[in-house]
Parts: structure tokens; C-alpha cells; sequence
């Protein structure tokens, strides 16, 4: 099996995809490492790797915006998703006094913005595609200092001149597993419960019925704006009692003003509220495109 991550080594992308490996309980895997988060995508895609993981929030800067575009773009499937603690350390093979530069990821840059300037208002601070590439590089050049984690010090030999230099002490970055569509199902498919009437029931006074171990993420396009197309949107998850965990608004990249919404919900599409939700959500919108059904994670104490 191939999965591909975000590289070169000591990435997070990479830490990530090992806590999957080790929560499947997966044997025989190959990590492929790509240069950017788009390559990554798109070897999923493509099926270059059998699973790509890949960024998608962070708790300090929200959304990754290329991640976002790339789940509307490309036929993928959303089969997993897991949680890492970011833990942004300086490191160098050289010493606070002579540091010349500071590189890293620009989200990682972003989660460090104050600490940055607060510290180092004289230091050029320069973009790397990850932050184990800044890493990399900061091993080569004694002068330059990198963000990045304590497994990328100890993978290119560099020094933790600060530990947890983000702005925010708690720091955590949330990443899918992504698949390419009509591909071998290897995830592990949610129970699907019984289908049964729900026009007449009353929404107030019913039990949902949703498995809330699961989440499913959907993309919805609503061609026309409308006063009140978003509110009837919304009411559909609402009036059933589905908790929605994230919506975000997407630019479609067409024309100023035009967005796709990003919504995750407690639930998977095998349970009967969430399928007559959907039911709900296709008549009011232009688009549906239902991303996936997956686990949703927890940490392991």
C-alpha cells in the first residue's frame, strides 16, 4: 500500500499519516512524499497512492485554502481524517545570535506570526513548500534557522534552539485521508441503519437516528443569490438535529462573489435523517457533491 504525504521527512503531513497507519493497524506500507499539497492531491487522484493525507485546517489560521479548491476540483473521496498536536520549534545548526534567516511553511509561519516579530524583527523570514523542507535546508546552512517539529530536528540533525514558539499553546492541525473514487475500498464502511419514513414525523419530538461516530463532509453550490437561499440551506440540517461541525464559504474562483460552502456534520450517509437531509439539500442547490463518510477521530491518551 502507498499512501502520499506532504515531504520531504519530518513532516507533519508525514506524522499524521503514521498515526493512521498505527490506528488501521496497516502492514507493508509505502510513504511517497510530494512537494506541495497539490501533488499530493492529485496522486491520490490519479492513483499514484493508494491514499493521500493532506491538510485541511489548522485551530490558530482556519482552512487550507489550496485544499479547499482541490476537493471540489479533482474526484476524490474523503475516507479518514486525523488530528495533530503542532508542536513549532526553532531550530538551527548555529545559535540565536547569528541568525541571518527564518524559514518555514507559510502556515506555520502564520501560527508563529507574533512570536516572529516580537523576537526577530531584523531576520528575513522566507517560505519553504513544507516545514520539513525548511528543515532541510536550515541543516545546510548554519546561519539559517528553521519552524518546524522535533522529529524534523532529530531527522536532519538540527539543534531545538525554542520549543513551542506558536502564537497559541494549543495548536492543532486537522488532515484527510483521501482516496481516488471507483477505487478498492480499504476504509472501513459505517453501519448502514434501516430507511424509514420521515414525512410525517415530527422533528421535534423524534429521536434522531445518527450514528454520531461518523462525520460526512459535502460541498454545495448555490447559483443564485437569494435572500434567504443560505437560511433554507441550513434549516435542512436544523430541523432534523444535525450538528454541523464546520461550514465555510469557498471561493469558486469564477467571479467575485461566488462561493461554494464546505460543511461538515455529525453523521454518515447510511443513517436516514442525514440521506432525507441530502434529499432536502439537492432540491435547493445547484450543486451536491458528498465528499465522503468517515470516522470521526479521537485521541489516544
Amino acid at each position: 500500500m502507498k499512501i502520499g504525504v506532504l515531504g520531504p521527512e519530518g513532516s507533519y503531513s508525514e506524522k499524521a499519516a503514521k498515526i493512521w497507519i498505527r490506528k488501521k493497524a496497516f502492514e507493508g506500507v509505502i510513504l511517497r512524499y510530494f512537494g506541495d499539497i497539490e501533488a499530493a492531491f492529485k496522486a491520490a487522484a490519479d492513483r499514484k497512492t493508494d491514499f493521500s493525507v493532506v491538510p485541511i485546517e489548522n485551530s490558530i489560521e482556519g482552512s487550507v485554502g489550496v485544499s479547499l479548491a482541490l476537493l471540489r476540483k479533482l474526484d476524490i473521496v474523503i475516507c479518514g481524517e486525523i488530528v495533530v498536536r503542532i508542536e513549532h520549534c526553532l531550530l538551527s545548526k548555529g545559535n540565536l545570535k547569528n541568525l541571518k534567516g527564518i524559514l518555514s511553511h507559510p502556515q506555520a509561519l502564520a501560527q508563529c506570526r507574533h512570536f516572529l516579530k516580537k523576537n526577530f524583527p531584523g531576520v528575513e523570514i522566507r517560505n519553504t513548500e513544507s516545514t520539513s523542507h525548511a528543515a532541510r535546508l536550515a541543516g545546510e546552512i548554519k546561519e539559517i534557522a528553521a519552524i518546524a517539529s522535533p522529529e524534523a530536528a532529530k531527522k536532519y540533525g538540527l539543534q531545538v534552539l525554542l520549543a513551542n514558539i506558536q502564537d497559541e499553546k494549543e495548536n492543532q492541525t486537522r488532515f484527510l485521508v483521501i482516496r481516488a473514487k471507483k477505487q478498492l475500498e480499504f476504509c472501513k464502511k459505517p453501519p448502514v441503519l434501516e430507511k424509514r419514513s420521515l414525512k410525517k414525523t415530527s422533528f421535534k419530538s423524534a429521536e434522531p437516528q445518527i450514528n454520531s461516530s461518523f462525520k460526512t463532509s459535502i460541498l454545495v453550490y448555490l447559483a443564485k443569490d437569494s435572500p434567504g437561499a443560505l437560511y433554507e440551506l441550513l434549516e435542512a440540517f436544523a430541523k432534523r438535529r444535525i450538528n454541523l461541525t464546520k461550514i465555510e464559504s469557498s471561493p469558486s474562483r469564477q467571479k467575485l462573489g461566488d462561493y461554494y460552502f464546505y460543511i461538515d456534520f455529525e453523521g454518515q450517509i447510511g443513517d436516514a435523517l442525514i440521506k432525507d437531509a441530502l434529499e432536502d439539500i439537492k432540491e435547493k442547490a445547484d450543486i451536491l457533491k458528498v465528499l465522503g463518510s468517515y470516522p470521526t477521530f479521537k485521541f489516544c491518551e
